[in-house]
């Protein structure tokens, strides 16, 4: 069900809860930028970017993302946790399937480690471990069976300086675990209204599985930055009124068909358009989780 505050005039918050966390439950009208204002993990070490809805270009933003904290000298491994429907490697120009073993489903069904399964990106600069796209046994998964993917992802980022999980859109149990485990969700979004449901769906559940966890806005295809502004601002009253949670906005990127034509060619936005303006927002957003990282080492 719609909530009110997604459809048409937004009610007046309700008051927290007595027994309601704290962290993050600001109330007044200004946007939130920046880390949250309490935790005891350093932001960046595992970072997931869910959506709820597909179709809003979360793994585009995850490639070009990984590409931006690449570029500003960070170690970076980017996690393809669609269980389903995998496409980083096929978006990046990499054929399916060419390098047996060096999948997600590999490393799942034991026959290789973690370490041994992940590939490099050259002209990226990052790391990537590919997921399994199509296979039907990944997405039925029990996510009690992610639990020595997590751990192994938790060894990993210790020769990392972020991990990147691209999350598979919709809110099965595994995408929840996933969500839940990261030090810091992105949860992207676009101006449409299913995209701005979906995503306080994704809100609503990280809140119950991750009381106080640090979730951020990313407000997608924007028309305009205030136009971005203005979704943020939408979703995050509905997000205070109703979980009593206050999430920052992490950044907003513009609407770019040189995005589109990139994807078509299988290309990184950042080499291919480096003066375009998506590329310039993911470069801020890049930059934004760097210092709020260092903020809090």
């Amino acid at each position: 069900m719609t909530p009110p505050a997604l459809a048409g005039p937004l009610p007046r918050p309700i008051p927290p809860r007595a027994d309601a966390p704290t962290t993050g439950t600001a109330r007044n009208d200004a946007p939130r930028t920046g880390p949250p204002r309490t935790g005891t993990t350093p932001s960046g070490r595992l970072i997931a970017i869910a959506s709820g809805k597909g179709g809003v270009g979360k793994t585009w933003f995850a490639i070009t993302l990984a590409h931006a904290l690449a570029r500003s000298g960070r170690a970076v491994l980017l996690f393809d946790g669609d269980l389903g429907l995998a496409n980083v490697d096929i978006q990046l120009g990499l054929a399916p399937g060419a390098t047996p073993g060096h999948d997600l489903g590999a490393v799942l069904a034991g026959r290789t480690r973690l370490a041994a399964a992940v590939l490099r990106h050259p002209e990226g600069g990052f790391d990537i471990l590919p997921g399994c796209s199509g296979s039907g046994v990944l997405a039925g998964l029990d996510p009690a069976a992610l639990t020595p993917v997590l751990a192994a992802l938790r060894a990993a980022a210790a020769a990392y300086d972020t991990v990147l999980l691209d999350l598979g859109a919709g809110l099965e149990g595994g995408v929840r675990t996933l969500a839940a485990s990261a030090d810091t969700l992105l949860v992207l979004a676009t101006e449409e209204p299913t995209s701005l449901t979906d995503a306080y769906a994704v809100l609503k559940l990280h809140t119950a599985d991750r009381p106080g966890g640090d979730a951020r806005i990313v407000v997608n295809q924007a028309s305009s930055p205030a136009a971005g502004a203005r979704t943020y601002a939408t979703l995050r009253r509905a997000a205070l009124g109703f979980l009593q949670r206050d999430p920052p906005l992490a950044g907003v990127i513009r609407r770019d068909d040189r995005v589109r034509e990139a994807i078509r060619r299988q290309a990184l936005l950042l080499t291919r358009h480096p003066g375009a303006a998506a590329a310039a927002d993911v470069e801020a957003i890049a930059a934004s989780l760097c210092a709020g990282a260092a903020a809090l080492l």
